[in-house]
């Protein structure tokens, strides 16, 4: 091995989303431990599965967060039932509505995108509070919509949402695909690099001719389509749409922002690091539950697990 390449592979753990993959690892072997490595193919089946519900919000939270302190979109769980409960009641079982039904729910993502942006530009609301203030809108509708019923998807929706190619979760395909769309656009495009100037310094962005607002419409909007599109995905997958189904996607989608090795001052993002805090966050609680800790305990050694993560990667370089 020459120098290059042993100096690029020595560089690997000095990398913040090097921690995230390593303590999924670790967290799925300390699994695997009860079981004297039985299971080890339905747990990380299972991983990959739920936690591409939660990287595609996270990435989608991370766009956002990278606009700088003070950006974060607290709607994302009520953009995901909505979304979720309209698409069903609109497809009501039927085959041939599938793809209407995916426009339907990314419809509310660009309505509800489109709103929370108007909300911080138009009244001057901070994007907490607009986003938290819209996302109790989006809710009483979905509880209006729904009205008790549980619609469940069309049979061949359902099937492919929880299928899988070459052992392959499908879900795990389509995140991974969202995740490199969100490399290009972010690394590679002019649109990733105004976002990363406007979370550096947005005055100094403004100054240099970048269209710092047309930048922040588009970011929430499409924090809330990634939203909508996964409550589709979720609703599909667990056999219809649930009032409460995106209430633990507002934390997570915060979590593996953060875990990933993002920088919540804004300007830097890391979308390895999402697909690396979703994995964790999924682990560590089977884990916990493995080992039979009770609720209070699960939640204390998360968040230390989380803190600890969070500590090491942030000593060990900067993002790339």
């Amino acid at each position: 091995m020459d120098n290059s390449r042993l100096s690029t592979v020595l560089a690997i753990p000095r990398r913040p989303w090097f921690w995230a993959f390593a303590a999924s690892a670790l967290a799925y072997f300390a699994t695997l431990s009860l079981t004297e490595g039985r299971g080890g193919g339905e747990l990380l089946s299972a991983a990959l599965t739920f936690a591409s519900f939660s990287a595609i919000v996270g990435l989608g939270q991370m766009f956002v967060i990278t606009l700088g302190p003070g950006n974060v979109d607290l709607s994302i769980p009520a953009t995901m039932t909505l979304a979720g409960t309209l698409s069903l009641k609109f497809m009501d079982g039927a085959a041939n509505l599938i793809l209407p039904g995916l426009a339907v729910a990314l419809a509310v993502g660009i309505g509800a995108g489109t709103f929370n942006y108007l909300l911080i530009r138009l009244l001057r609301i901070p994007p907490i509070i607009a986003t938290l203030s819209a996302s109790f809108l989006y809710q009483s509708l979905a509880i209006w919509w729904n009205r008790g019923l549980r619609i469940k998807p069309p049979e061949a929706l359902a099937d492919f949402s929880t299928g899988a190619i070459a052992g392959l979760p499908n879900l795990t395909i389509i995140g991974v695909l969202i995740a490199l769309l969100s490399w290009v656009v972010l690394e590679r495009s002019i649109f990733g690099r105004w976002v990363s100037a406007f979370g550096q310094n947005t005055r100094a962005a403004r100054l240099s001719g970048i269209p710092v607002e047309t930048v922040r419409a588009v970011t929430y909007v499409v924090s809330a389509v990634l939203a909508s599109f996964t409550g589709y995905l979720l609703a599909s997958f667990s056999g219809g749409a649930a009032l409460n189904m995106g209430t633990e996607y507002l934390l997570i989608s915060i979590a593996v922002v953060v875990i990933g090795g993002c920088s919540i001052a804004g300007g830097n993002s890391n979308v390895p690091g999402i697909w690396g805090g979703a994995l964790l966050m999924f682990l560590v609680v089977s884990m916990l539950n493995s080992y039979g800790f009770g609720a209070g305990v699960r939640l204390i050694m998360t968040g230390a697990i989380i803190i600890g993560i969070v500590a090491a990667a942030s000593g060990k370089g900067r993002p790339t």
